[in-house]
């Protein structure tokens, strides 16, 4: 028994001999001349083609000598980064042993205890992988460095390889990207805030969140303090100093810095998606190709550039918009716009981060589409009178009830009532589950009728109803948006890889009678300003949400927020404008129907010049009903209530005023979990 003791006891000690042996081996291949050249080749973004439109590189690095930077960011990055750097030798210890006990029990690798010198060894690997093999080779690199060289090199080189968040790495650019100066000339105060980025350069940039960015400057100071490099005066007065950014730009390259919307949104699927880090984002020597079609891109930005398009803005404050264009048939996402105003790095982009109430563009999705799946058709006829469900009474856009009218009809103008009535109908679960397909967010507070009308109590997204919208081109599949189709090193190896995620959603058939009735929005409902030349087929759904129903809007007219989501056979387009904070001074003038669909239409008129006019796909077997997307057949009282005084204004008036002159209660009050309803009609969703 002892004999198989001792075997098994040799054994393991060989295999963790083995082990340490290959991990140093694995070290000592790291080529340590890298930390004299710290900028290598920037990393290129391609278009669907292969064809570079895009680059991310350190612009202009300059390497400065340690005896050109201020000694108040030497002490700064010292106080909040290793501040025990001159007295150990590449390893703290000390550090190691309490991240240790605290991995240990969390049970996973949650912290480190990396001194300056093994963060300067990680960037030679690239990575932030959080795994002990990771930190091994970190640790023997670290030592490496130390005995090759001094501390003062070893601190010089640390500021010059170190990234400060924006896309900048090194001191130097750092000092020009936030204050628009030369490193020697930084401030005590500013060298704080620029010690203070590394640890997590997005979250506290000032670019992103000045305020957030300033009590991270002051923590840096109170170190200073707390370690006797600055007086207590000295800290009272920088403390109480704001944040002076640059206010100039810095010249871009020829690649650099083009098409910042679509390349954030690469940025961050590379990160939450595909793995990478910022900082080997940044690093270079990438190659990441991507779904973007420029001709779609330059139509987007061509279309966001054009006032004449958007509402007319308040005081200083414009109305602002976001966009997102993506192939049906892939998810493949050709082109993004989240912003009109001066583009932040990685700032909130309106295409993708933006949760607002959809307003009649979700009826489709929530309503319309369950119910063909339950049977339901374009000619069924829907009730059009005023209701009460539970206590939730909705109220169509003109204060007229048209008695009994189709589901066509009902879409197309975008009547209220027959649409809430019909998710009564076929229940509340219905349009939820359907809405949870699709990737719409919900919440359980969302589970009532006021869906039907867009009552949403988070919100979505312009790319989260464009991926929806697509399942009705693409018959009833629905493949997860997405930029990315791979990323290669310089070596041309694959590191990471886009794979298409398809849903089958709905019925083929079903898909194809909604986009039928669809195109009847454009043709001659309310989306008439989308239509496109060339006889092109054209699908889509404009929405319009009201203003909040409290006193500080009172007396105010206008509209919070308005959308168009539409496609032809090729391309899927989602348009959502408005301001970001909606107050009675800051109330926009405008529909789906008005500015977002004239928006639309410019965008894909650009994007689809000399492409030869097609028809939408046909399900397989699909047998033609002459009444299919017209809603013709009405029964004679629907018929002879449809021609009354509400159909009357609603068709003679100009189809198109429908949400032109506001859906006055559009998912106005909640109904209870039940989906009944107990609404007070007030506020807006």
């Amino acid at each position: 028994m002892l004999q198989r003791i001792r075997v098994y006891i040799f054994v393991l000690i060989l295999i963790l001999s083995m082990v340490f042996i290959y991990f140093v081996v694995d070290a000592y291949r790291i080529d340590l001349s890298k930390l004299e050249d710290p900028v290598g080749t920037p990393t290129v973004i391609y278009d669907r083609y292969g064809d570079p439109v895009s680059e991310l590189s350190s612009v202009r690095f300059r390497h400065v000598s340690l005896s050109k930077i201020p000694e108040e960011i030497i002490h700064s990055i010292i106080a909040v980064e290793d501040q025990r750097f001159f007295s150990h030798k590449g390893i703290d210890f000390r550090g190691i042993a309490r991240s240790t006990w605290r991995n240990l029990q969390a049970g996973r690798v949650v912290q480190g205890g990396s001194t300056i010198t093994q963060q300067l060894a990680k960037n030679l690997f690239l990575t932030s992988d959080r795994t002990y093999g990771r930190k091994f080779r970190e640790v023997i690199t670290a030592f490496r460095i130390e005995r090759e060289y001094s501390k003062e090199k070893i601190l010089e080189l640390y500021l010059n390889h170190i990234y400060f968040g924006e896309g900048i790495w090194g001191i130097q650019n750092a000092s020009q990207m936030y204050f628009g100066k030369d490193v020697q000339d930084i401030t005590l105060e500013e060298g704080a805030l620029l010690a203070a980025l590394p640890k997590a350069p997005t979250h506290y940039s000032p670019f992103q969140n000045e305020e957030r960015g300033k009590q991270r400057r002051d923590l840096v100071l109170y170190l200073l303090l707390e370690q006797g490099y600055i007086e207590e005066n000295v800290y009272t007065e920088a403390i109480s100093s704001e944040i002076v950014l640059r206010d100039w730009e810095i010249e871009e390259d020829s690649l650099r810095g083009r098409y910042p919307s679509y390349v954030d949104f690469v940025i961050d699927e590379a990160i939450k998606i595909h793995g990478l880090t910022e900082e080997r984002i940044w690093a270079g020597d990438l190659h990441i190709y991507t779904e973007m079609d420029l001709t779609v891109q330059n139509a987007i930005q061509s279309a966001f550039s054009n006032g004449e398009l958007f509402p007319v803005g308040a005081g200083e404050e414009i109305v602002q918009g976001g966009t997102v264009v993506l192939d049906p048939y892939t998810g493949g996402v050709r082109g993004i716009m989240g912003n009109r105003s001066e583009h932040v790095y990685r700032g909130f982009n309106r295409a993708v981060q933006l949760k607002r109430q959809p307003g009649s563009a979700i009826k489709p999705l929530s309503v319309f589409a369950p119910a063909l799946e339950r049977g339901y058709s374009a000619s069924s006829t829907l009730v059009d009178e005023r209701m009460d469900f539970g206590g939730y009474s909705p109220r169509n856009y003109d204060n007229q009830y048209r008695g009994r009218v189709s589901l066509y009809d009902a879409l197309i103008y975008s009547i209220n009532v027959p649409a809430v009535w019909l998710l009564n109908e076929i229940g509340v679960t219905a349009g939820v589950d359907f809405l949870e397909k699709l990737g719409i967010p919900l919440q359980e507070s969302d589970r009532n009728l006021s869906i039907a009308l867009g009552g949403l109590t988070e919100g979505t997204s312009p790319l989260q109803l464009a991926q929806a919208y697509s399942v009705f081109p693409n018959l009833g599949t629905m493949n997860e948006a997405h930029a990315i189709t791979k990323i290669t090193n310089g070596h041309g190896e694959v590191l990471a890889k886009g794979e298409v995620q398809g849903t089958q959603v709905m019925d083929p058939d079903n898909a194809y009678r909604m986009t039928q009735i669809l195109q009847g929005v454009v043709q001659e409902g309310t989306g008439r300003n989308a239509l496109l030349n060339y006889d092109r087929p054209t699908a889509g759904k404009t929405g319009t949400t009201q203003l909040p129903s409290t006193s500080a809007f009172e007396g105010v007219t206008g509209v919070s927020d308005a959308w168009f989501v539409g496609y032809t056979p090729e391309l899927v387009t989602a348009v959502w404008v408005g301001y970001d904070k909606v107050t009675p001074e800051y109330v926009m003038q405008s529909s789906g129907g008005n500015h977002p669909a004239r928006i639309f239409q410019a965008i894909m008129s650009e994007s689809l010049e000399g492409v030869p006019v097609s028809d939408f796909r046909l399900p397989n077997g699909w047998k033609e009903n002459k009444n299919e997307g017209k809603g013709k057949e009405k029964d004679k009282e629907g018929k002879d209530k449809g021609k009354g005084k509400g159909n009357k204004e609603g068709k003679e008036k100009g189809k198109n005023k429908a949400e032109e002159k506001g859906k006055k209660n559009e998912g106005k009050g909640k109904g209870n979990g039940k989906g009944k309803g107990k609404g007070n009609s007030k506020g807006n969703r």
